[in-house]
């Protein structure tokens, strides 16, 4: 709880100050607390800033890969796609505007590392859907560029969010890009990013994650929480990797229970992927 109080003033702070003019006094006094327990929850102010940037994208990245895996009406998967987007970057513009000031000047390797990480990780959605919406063999030799296409979509549109302080129809901007996007899958015919760029697609966390980092990672969550509904299906889930003896349907109603909690948000995401769902 102290961690996430220290990064929601901060992010206060560095909205209105930027990240080189906000010193960690500020940010302590901000939350009413001590240098000692700051340093506590973060090593130094670098440290603080890549937490914000990890909160919060895996929020996003979590949120629209479970949209991508789960929407009921396939029909309506790329209009809510969008929407998701873009909702996400009105809500957090603040955050957005945080990121474009940290760019503007030289770049930490940890920061940029740290931003292809998560970028490899919505390539990799967005992947997945357009071979399901179009189907892999239709789209096959354009589906690189199709995914590239689509990040153009929102990191130009995302720029309304960030430069503009003008209302928007997140309806109407959703359900244009829905239009612009089926003409591209639909017509396109002349490849650029071709079979020899696909491992700018590989998994993003390395090789598959294992059995036994799955298994470390909540081990550690566990050992931070409370007793609470979220604990008690970590412990099932991890009981399930080392004797696997529960139905899928059972498995996927415990990751349903641990999705939207904090600290189990990121251990559902990397499950979904090791089981596939």
């Amino acid at each position: 709880m102290k961690k996430q109080l220290i990064m929601e003033k901060a992010i206060e702070l560095f909205a209105k100050q930027g990240f080189e003019a906000t010193s960690v006094q500020q940010i302590t006094e901000h939350c009413g607390i001590s240098k000692g327990a700051f340093y506590l929850s973060f090593k130094s102010k670098d440290e603080l800033i890549l937490a914000i940037i990890d909160d919060f994208m895996i929020q996003f990245t979590t949120d629209i890969d479970y949209l991508v895996r789960n929407s009921a009406n396939h029909q309506n998967l790329l209009y809510e796609f969008y929407i998701a987007i873009f909702s996400s970057f009105q809500k957090h513009s603040d955050f957005g505007k945080i990121l474009i000031k940290e760019q503007s000047r030289s770049f930490n390797e940890d920061f940029i590392l740290k931003i292809r990480f998560y970028d490899r990780l919505m390539e990799k959605t967005i992947l997945s859907m357009v071979e399901h919406l179009y189907g892999e063999n239709e789209i096959k030799e354009i589906k690189y560029d199709l995914v590239f296409c689509i990040k153009g979509f929102i990191s130009m549109y995302s720029q309304l969010f960030l430069f503009y302080n003008v209302p928007l129809d997140l309806d109407l901007l959703s359900q244009t890009l829905v239009e612009k996007t089926n003409i591209i899958a639909r017509n396109s015919t002349v490849p650029f990013i071709t079979k020899e760029h696909i491992q700018m697609f590989e998994n993003p966390l390395g090789e598959d994650v294992t059995k036994e980092q799955i298994l470390e990672l909540i081990q550690q969550e566990m050992a931070e929480m409370k007793e609470s509904i979220e604990q008690e299906s970590l412990q099932l889930l991890k009981q399930e990797l080392l004797e696997p003896t529960l139905p899928r349907a059972i498995v996927k109603g415990l990751l349903e229970n641990i999705r939207n909690h904090p600290q189990t948000k990121w251990i559902s995401y990397i499950l979904r992927i090791f089981y596939k769902m």
